[in-house]
């Protein structure tokens, strides 16, 4: 009589239900098999003196082999070899169906393609519990951070930190990288990468990162929002980022036993040793490392090491030319005087961006300005705060015919007529952020002593600074009303210098008219 070949997990329930006294037409509408296989099954078994609860002993290959003894024609036909099997998946293009031909071809008559499959999912149940994703070579790099931190004391303060640990795996050979970090900032995740990629000598398909706050800045089913900074790493590398799905932990279980590894081989023998930097930690993980990565499989053969110069490293896609220099982007707005703010040290972009936002890509030696993704302007990066860097094509024209002036010049030439009127300037050129603003007020300024002469100009810097009032439009009202001739009432001892420096052109004061 022909029998329905169905799962271990089915026959195992009608031995079980047979058991408890439930009829084989229950039986069978509870499976959804016919009544005539249940019965053909529970003959097989009670043949075979198969008795329900099963022992530890009857395996799934044991159970077949007595229930079904015509499946397997030639007894002496060897078992595959599932370890190879397994390392073959890994491979591009190669499947179950394929490696179960060849296997056909080389013993005719054996097992069927279903149950082929069985025994290889067994098989890989015991090497890797709960992973029934197969990776293949070079596809896929793992990253995340270990849960685990490695406590270090700074010399000089005594201060106790705790240094993250980043962990990289490979998904075919199961090849590790970890690394000490000061913290978890986009910085630190940044250049891990960048070492991960130096330690394989390569770069795989796709990065696998769970959804961490440096790299993945919203976590989304179909469509998570990638880091700008991490997305340019990848497009440095050639590499997709696909983060793992929330509450989805098979996507990422290759990184969190590889965590599991490196916690008690690396981490654990460590747990003991006082270091004082970050550097430390590292130097003290490199030969831990290399032993982990060394260590002989339980189920398979060879090591992590030997699994990726076999399968990994040369489907590995060769790294750049450079590696990635880090850097970091930012929104800005540019002001009225059509700079930029980064760190407090002011960029200037063409003047026709005025108030407009500006993306900004920062790195240790340069400023680069983006408008809707293309490049305005590009700086040298100045760590001074408070300073200007201005590009002369940026400017108004108005701004431009002064640009071959400098403060210092400026304030030569005041001086040279007068201590007064060079506190006169100075003070005009301290009123602005951008100290080139105030250059054409300066020179219209100075140039008065062309028309009025120095004496006068000199004398009228004396009552502006006493009044307070310093713009272009008070100096020139000054003179053209011959101010600066008269005397000033009551100067006594106070000093012109600490009088109040009003900014409002309108705002003279009683002492002006006098």
């Amino acid at each position: 009589m022909p029998t329905e070949k169905v799962s271990m997990r089915k026959i195992r329930k009608v031995l079980k239900l047979s058991h408890e006294n439930v009829g084989n037409r229950e039986i069978a509408r509870q499976l959804h098999i016919s009544a005539g296989s249940v019965s053909n099954y529970l003959t097989r078994a009670k043949a075979a003196g198969l008795t329900w609860p099963l022992t530890d002993e009857w395996t799934e290959e044991k159970i077949y082999s007595v229930l079904f003894p015509s499946t397997r024609k030639n007894s002496a036909q060897p078992r595959p070899d599932f370890g190879k099997v397994h390392k073959e998946l890994k491979r591009k293009g190669v499947t179950l169906m394929l490696l179960w031909y060849e296997y056909q071809n080389q013993y005719p008559g054996s097992y069927s393609y279903s149950r082929y499959c069985a025994l290889y999912q067994e098989f890989a149940g015991k090497v890797n519990p709960g992973m029934r994703l197969t990776h293949h070579a070079g596809e896929k790099l793992f990253v995340d951070y270990s849960g685990l931190t490695v406590p270090w004391i700074n010399k000089e303060t005594g201060v106790v930190h705790k240094a993250q640990i980043f962990v990289a795996v490979l998904g075919a050979s199961n090849y590790t990288f970890i690394e000490a970090t000061e913290d978890q900032s986009l910085l630190s995740w940044v250049q891990s990468h960048v070492h991960a990629f130096e330690f394989f000598e390569g770069v795989t398909v796709c990065l696998v990162p769970d959804n961490l706050r440096s790299g993945i800045t919203k976590s989304h089913l179909y469509d998570p929002d990638v880091n700008h900074t991490y997305q340019e790493l990848a497009d440095h590398y050639g590499v997709a980022v696909t983060p793992a799905r929330v509450r989805t932990p098979k996507d990422k279980s290759k990184v969190e036993v590889g965590v599991q590894g490196i916690q008690r081989w690396i981490l654990a023998p460590l747990r003991d040793v006082t270091f004082f930097s970050v550097h430390e930690i590292n130097e003290a993980f490199r030969p831990l490392l290399k032993a982990y990565n060394e260590r002989a499989f339980y189920e398979l053969e060879g090591s992590r090491v030997s699994q990726y110069l076999e399968i990994d490293k040369p489907s590995l896609k060769p790294l750049p030319s450079r590696p990635y220099v880090y850097a970091e982007w930012k929104k800005a707005r540019a002001n009225v005087d059509y700079h930029i703010a980064i760190d407090k040290h002011y960029y200037s972009v063409p003047y026709k961006y005025l108030k407009e936002i500006i993306d900004v890509r920062i790195t240790f030696t340069t400023i680069e300005c983006f408008h809707k993704g293309n490049r305005i302007a590009i700086h040298h990066r100045s760590y001074k705060q408070g300073g200007h860097t201005t590009i002369f094509e940026h400017m108004p024209r108005n701004h431009q015919e002064h640009a071959e002036w400098t403060p210092e010049r400026m304030h030569t030439w005041a001086n040279s007529i007068g201590p007064n009127t060079g506190k006169l300037i100075k003070a005009l050129t301290d009123m602005h952020k951008i100290p080139e603003q105030s250059f054409r007020s300066c020179l219209g300024i100075l140039r008065m002593s062309k028309t009025y002469g120095k004496e006068r100009l000199e004398n009228a810097a004396i009552r502006a600074l006493h009044i307070g009032a310093i713009r272009y439009k008070n100096i020139e009202s000054i003179l053209k009303s011959g101010l600066d001739q008269q005397p000033l009432p009551k100067l006594e001892a106070e000093s012109i210098a600490a009088v109040p420096i009003r900014l409002h052109d309108n705002i003279r004061g009683s002492k002006y008219f006098h």
